[in-house]
């Protein structure tokens, strides 16, 4: 019987390399010495096999990739570190265990092989979300075999029971198991961030590690998603995983250090696990998110709810749902432009709009534009039906575009903009989570509308009137 021997939260900024930092890792010396007594920590127990989760290496957005060639190598050549080099080889037999165990519980899992690096034009390399964590440990121990795996942006809870597949596939194996969740924590952190400032990103840091030093699972599980995403993080996902690995189990946790001289948050923790319970969370917080849900649902205006019930009409019956009675008056008698967004698990679905009225009336403008945010925005699959319980749906009810003269009369938070030169346009609704100026608002609008900053177009504002 395989056994879990401890966890590890492992930052992995290339600076802190010294082939790389060149005396500028000793500004994060703290995070040196607690990533030192981690690798004294794992040679002590010498594992057979590392599994370490990355968010830098083959990344999709709905499925996780689990690497499957013989050998993982890479190098750090790209942060001008070619001589940083490892070469580790690949435990396929456990391998095959966890993808074995994440297909009985329908985790659509990646195998990354030579087809499908070639299919998707992948590097056969290690990324430096693993290299870095790992340059630390071999300088203790490296006579272990590796599992590379990348998580996707998959539900929170889904990642969760990914980590218990993990363990479930150790546990029937012969082999004793380290495991590293790679990632770093906000990367807004200070005013001096090149990924820009927020003070948001103290707060995330602040609240994951202590949650984490208590274990309360359930809370990091169900951490509000706009704090996630505006923090600019990559490690909660890794987190997750790390988590679902540790389920069943009574774990010690400790937080060895924090710092972010560099504008980036990097936290180095450890989980030393105790008795296995076999007392999973894993139905507890499915349970929490529906919950969730249901309370979201309870609280839809007429707005929501005939943008949800148009693409549940619509997934069903494949045709557009007659407009219903019971409305507010104003949804028969006005006409305006509409956007209908869908999310799912905190992530964008789908998002389609009219600037300007196409239909009789503000009704009739949700019914089909949700639809078309379910079934034509070109950056999405189409929505099926075992996904509609997890959907959240928001509104917006647009005024006429109104021509700017000058950007002073912007603001990101108040008004959307529409940038147009010829026949390209590009529009951005206002009040979006990590749009905090005008310079940024600007700049996305003119990307989706492939329009250079350098070209002489013009600039509408509206506002809206938000349903959510």
């Amino acid at each position: 019987m395989g056994v879990l021997l401890s966890c590890y939260l492992m930052p992995h900024p290339p600076i802190i390399v010294p082939e790389i930092g060149r005396g500028e890792e000793k500004k994060i010396q703290r995070t040196i010495d607690s990533l030192n007594t981690v690798s004294s920590n794992i040679k002590e127990k010498k594992p057979d096999t590392i599994i370490v989760v990355t968010p830098h290496g083959y990344v999709f957005r709905d499925a996780v990739a689990v690497t499957v060639f013989s050998s993982l190598e890479g190098d750090l050549g790209q942060f001008g570190a070619r001589g940083v080099r490892f070469e580790f080889e690949n435990d396929l037999e456990l391998v095959e265990k966890i993808v074995e165990e994440s297909r009985k519980r329908d985790i659509p899992i990646a195998e990354v092989d030579d087809e499908l690096a070639k299919k998707y034009v992948l590097p056969k390399k290690l990324d430096h979300g693993t290299i870095v964590p790992l340059y630390f440990v071999t300088k203790h121990y490296a006579t272990f075999k590796l599992i590379h795996i990348s998580y996707g942006f998959l539900p929170f809870e889904q990642l969760y029971e990914f980590g218990i597949a993990i363990n479930k596939a150790i546990m029937e194996s012969n082999k004793k198991v380290v495991f590293i969740a790679s990632g770093d924590l906000s990367h807004k952190l200070t005013p001096n961030s090149p990924n820009g400032y927020t003070p948001k990103g103290e707060v995330f840091d602040k609240k994951l590690l202590d949650l984490l030093s208590e274990m309360k699972v359930e809370e990091i599980i169900g951490m509000d998603k706009g704090l996630i995403e505006e923090a600019a993080e990559c490690g909660f996902r890794s987190v997750c995983v790390m988590l679902g690995v540790l389920d069943g189990y009574e774990v010690k946790a400790k937080v060895l250090s924090h710092e972010g001289p560099f504008g980036v948050g990097y936290g180095v923790a450890q989980f030393e696990v105790d008795q296995y319970k076999e007392t999973s969370l894993l139905e507890k917080l499915y349970n929490l998110k529906r919950q969730r849900i249901e309370e979201i649902r309870q609280k839809e205006d007429h707005y929501v709810k005939l943008a949800r019930e148009s693409l549940e009409y619509y997934v069903k019956y494949r045709k557009p749902m007659p407009v219903p009675e019971g409305l507010p008056e104003e949804m028969y008698t006005k006409r305006a432009g509409v956007f209908v967004s869908l999310h799912k698990d905190g992530e964008l679905r789908g998002c389609i709009g009219t600037v300007v009225p196409q239909r009789k009336n503000i009704a009739e403008e949700i019914i089909k534009n949700a639809i078309s945010a379910g079934f034509e925005d070109p950056r999405f699959e189409p929505v099926e039906e075992y996904e509609l319980k997890d959907i959240e749906y928001s509104v917006d009810v647009l005024t006429p575009p109104q021509p700017v003269k000058s950007k002073k009369e912007l603001n990101p938070k108040k008004y959307g903009v529409i940038v147009r030169k010829g026949y390209r346009s590009g529009l951005l609704l206002p009040d979006l989570e990590g749009v905090d100026t005008v310079e940024e608002q600007i700049s996305i609008a003119l990307r989706k509308a492939g329009i250079s900053p350098d070209e002489d177009y013009t600039i509408e504002k509206f506002e809206v009137e938000r349903h959510k």
